[in-house]
């Protein structure tokens, strides 16, 4: 039985589920997460029993656009194994293009105490990855 409270599964909406997916795939391949269902509009990734959904907005909502500044979500962290995979996943995704954030602070951009990567997903939401203390 889960534990109460737990997180079961959050579903984002996507401009692009296409372009999206070339960055989600990959990023949560490197937490084991593994694809749990696929249709014409949206997939689901999953790891143990928590799952993330990434669906195609419909016209109008995609062209509104998404800000993590206004009401609603503002990020995701995730977290790492260590401070290696920050750095394997920071490399990765400078190399894919990918928006790492807070460039002059990184990987320290959370405080002294805080080491973590924090990159933009293709619809500008922010994604974070912490290391252990």
């Amino acid at each position: 039985m889960p534990l109460p409270g737990k997180l079961h599964h959050i579903e984002i909406c996507v401009s692009s589920i296409e372009v999206s997916l070339q960055f989600w795939a990959p990023f949560l391949g490197r937490f084991a997460y593994t694809e749990h269902q696929a249709w014409d509009k949206g997939r689901s990734y999953k790891l143990d029993d928590t799952y993330i959904v990434f669906v195609q907005a419909d016209e109008s909502s995609a062209a509104a656009g998404y800000d993590r500044r206004r009401v609603g979500l503002n990020h995701l962290a995730f977290c790492a194994s260590s401070r290696e995979q920050v750095d394997e996943i920071t490399s990765w995704a400078r190399a894919n293009d990918v928006r790492v954030l807070y460039e002059d602070r990184h990987p320290f951009a959370g405080g002294p105490e805080h080491y973590a990567v924090y990159c933009e997903d293709p619809d500008r939401i922010k994604v974070e990855v912490v290391a252990p203390t």
